[in-house]
């Protein structure tokens, strides 16, 4: 890259002393004239290439410092979180030691609302560590619809469907209002939207007359930290359930 940025400067040099030779040579002041600026163009070209390598140096110390930052940052999540999730499976988080701490919801088997809360950090710590998509997704399956008032589809039934549907990298929870909440590992909003439609099919293959309704948010194409993304999902799954069908929405990146 530098050797490009380099070439203008150099061609201008070599036609300066090219030039300056000819005059020189057949005693044409005019050639003199042209090899000054010829000169002249080429200190420039050499000062502007130092100091667009000085810029890229510059920008590069930015990033190297931001991403020493960042490792830093996810090491110290990472090593909170690790201590925290030791705590959760004693069922100790807010010192109660009761049901609702426990590591996995008791009606369905998947993982609880305490652990979602502490993998939901460490699975964003990691991605941005290692600079990939996460997809958070919150799920609410229905039964009624559009007949008659909704009413919460059987929970493990909704759970199955899940299990057999998600990878062993992801993590599927029930969260306390009765939400299923999903963490996709590697994987973007497209993604995100296909494991969703796949899980509906799956419950459709047990009965019909259900209606899932799925907010999706991922990092970091909608947001980047824990709060935002979880807000962005609950908000996509609230205009979701706007709807009397079955409906998958995708949050909008927040703007500065």
């Amino acid at each position: 890259m530098s050797g490009r940025s380099a070439l203008p400067g150099l061609v201008t040099g070599i036609l300066s002393l090219l030039t300056g030779l000819i005059a020189v040579a057949f005693e044409q002041p005019i050639f003199a004239g042209v090899a000054g600026l010829l000169g002249l163009a080429a200190g420039v070209a050499g000062v502007r290439l130092a100091q667009q390598l000085d810029e890229q140096s510059a920008i590069q110390r930015l990033v190297e410092d931001e991403l020493r930052a960042v490792r830093a940052e996810s090491q110290e999540i990472e090593e909170r979180l690790r201590s925290e999730l030791d705590t959760v499976a004693f069922g100790e988080i807010d010192g109660s030691g009761g049901p609702a701490d426990a590591l996995t919801d008791v009606s369905t088997g998947l993982f609880s609302e305490s652990f979602f809360n502490v993998a939901i950090e460490s699975r964003i710590a990691a991605a941005r560590r290692h600079l990939r998509p996460v997809a958070v997704v919150l799920l609410e399956v229905v039964e009624g619809l559009p007949d008659t008032d909704p009413f919460e589809a059987d929970a493990e039934l909704v759970a199955e469907a899940v299990r057999v549907t998600l990878r062993e990298a992801d993590t599927a929870c029930r969260l306390r209002n009765g939400y299923f909440a999903l963490l996709l590992e590697d994987t973007p909003e497209n993604g995100a939207i296909w494991t969703v439609e796949r899980i509906r099919r799956q419950i459709l293959t047990t009965r019909s007359g259900f209606t899932l309704w799925a907010g999706v948010a991922c990092y970091p194409a909608h947001a980047f930290g824990v709060n935002e993304i979880m807000d962005a999902a609950e908000t996509a799954l609230e205009c979701a359930r706007e709807w009397r069908q079955d409906r998958i929405e995708v949050a909008v990146a927040a703007i500065d």
